[in-house]
């Protein structure tokens, strides 16, 4: 039977040279020729000849030695042709070919970058930058790398005395007196000038066809960690505000240490070759982060998702990310993530995982929203989701439109938060139309919710006890 090492031929074909650079490349293999796919012997003709001429050919075509076996069974003679896994990258025709379990796959892409950097001992961010000294660094992004080290306990006080050579060094971020490409990532206020994509986007979704605003973070692979959890927590996620005793608590739908380790795995294990920024998608209910990204061969979701070592596919990266104390080494980071949301209260993340990039998906916690009654009365037709006093409530009228309860209750924090709100507010924060925001306001008067004190103009609304039923 056919599988990882063992290849059947009923005959010889030239193409077939390219199931021994596919064995070659990989861990090795035997093509057996005349037998067929059940294994079972059918004999060759011109085995003989054969035997004398695919040494030859394997020899002039791949450039590496096999050993041909001339066998027979029930006077029926085939080969076996044994590869042995070769220690550089071999190459048929300019195509480089690899045996993934039972097929043969042509490498292409960030696969092949991958395969080549794998052979030769290289990764993508230790290429030297021949353009780029020392001198070309601004002291701030360094500066931010000792605070992180110092922090996480990574570096001692007296180690802030290094300079930025010397950090570089110590990181061994300079090979041959040239610098690093990671240390370029890391480091340079401007990695795009030679990578582009090199940069983080987020964007606040109200639907997925509904982009409302979004923002793109640039510079540094160490400043981008820090800017980025701080635009997300300070711009892109309410927090629910709670008190425990004269302590202010402030409760947001995603458990940061999962985002922030999500993050930082993405900035590390990014495929900067592919150009495109890392992808933060933020909703009401959910938070997705896309990214570019080789995993190592013969790793599936399976793998990536259950116990593994720590195989960076930026090494170098990871280790100045390592010593700022942003990530472990290890291998933990998905393990970290779902403790982290096990221990918030939210469901653990799901992960979408294609050969070359991943999402993952975190939903929001679910937050009861908390109001306040100015008259110290209780609304008693709201969402379940609601507390008005603290109290659980009833549900809005059955005849409002979906979307009608989640509006109100956006005009009615409006109102509560002491801001004027007129209709041109309402418009720019909930979406909407002029007519619809009016159809609601005027159905919220005549629910009770809410009343308007005063004119039209330079009068206010109020939040009151709804009519009895």
């Amino acid at each position: 039977m056919e599988s990882q090492n063992i290849e059947y031929k009923e005959s010889w074909r030239d193409e077939y040279l390219k199931w021994i650079c596919g064995f070659a490349n990989a861990q090795g293999g035997t093509l057996y020729i005349g037998v067929d796919d059940n294994g079972e012997v059918v004999g060759l003709n011109d085995v003989k000849k054969l035997s004398e001429d695919i040494p030859n050919k394997v020899r002039d075509k791949l450039g590496i030695v096999v050993e041909v076996n001339l066998l027979e069974k029930n006077d029926l003679a085939y080969l076996e042709i044994i590869t042995q896994p070769s220690a550089f990258p071999i190459n048929f025709n300019g195509e480089y070919h690899y045996r993934s379990g039972s097929t043969k796959q042509l490498l292409q892409g960030a696969a092949l970058t991958q395969f080549l950097f794998d052979k030769t001992g290289m990764t993508w961010d230790c290429v030297l930058m021949n353009d780029l000294t020392v001198k070309d660094f601004r002291d701030e992004e360094f500066e931010l790398f000792k605070e992180q080290a110092i922090r996480s306990h990574r570096m001692d006080k007296k180690d802030l005395d290094m300079d930025n050579e010397q950090i570089l060094n110590h990181l061994g971020l300079i090979k041959e007196g040239k610098i690093m490409r990671a240390a370029m990532m890391l480091f340079h206020k401007n990695p795009e000038k030679w990578i582009n994509g090199s940069y983080v986007k987020i964007g606040f979704f109200e639907t997925d066809a509904d982009l409302r605003y979004y923002d793109e973070i640039h510079g540094s692979l160490i400043s981008q960690a820090e800017k980025t959890i701080d635009l997300l927590y300070t711009k892109y996620m309410k927090a629910e505000i709670s008190y425990e005793g004269v302590t202010r608590i402030e409760t947001y739908p995603f458990p940061k240490e999962a985002i922030r380790e999500a993050v930082y795995n993405a900035l590390v294990h990014k495929n900067y070759a592919k150009q495109i920024p890392i992808q933060i998608s933020v909703y009401a209910d959910k938070l997705y982060i896309g990214n570019d990204c080789v995993f190592p061969a013969n790793w599936t979701k399976d793998t990536l998702l259950g116990k593994h070592r720590s195989l960076p596919y930026n090494p170098n990266i990871a280790r100045g990310f390592f010593w700022a104390g942003y990530i472990e080494t290890w291998g933990r980071g998905i393990e970290k993530i779902c403790e982290a949301c096990d221990a918030y209260g939210t469901p653990r993340p799901e992960y979408t995982v294609y050969p070359e990039d991943i999402m993952v998906m975190f939903k929001a916690k679910e937050m009861p929203i908390n109001i306040s009654m100015t008259n110290g009365g209780d609304i008693e037709k709201c969402p379940d989701n609601v507390l008005i006093n603290g109290q659980k409530s009833q549900k809005w009228p059955e005849k409002w439109p979906e979307k009608w309860p989640e509006k109100a209750m956006l005009i009615i924090e409006l109102i509560e938060s002491g801001d004027k709100v007129s209709i041109e507010l309402l418009q720019s924060k909930l979406g909407l139309g002029h007519t619809t925001i009016k159809k609601i306001i005027k159905s919220m008067q005549d629910e009770g919710f809410i009343r308007r004190v005063g004119p039209d103009k330079g009068g206010h609304w109020e939040i009151v006890k709804p009519k009895e039923d």
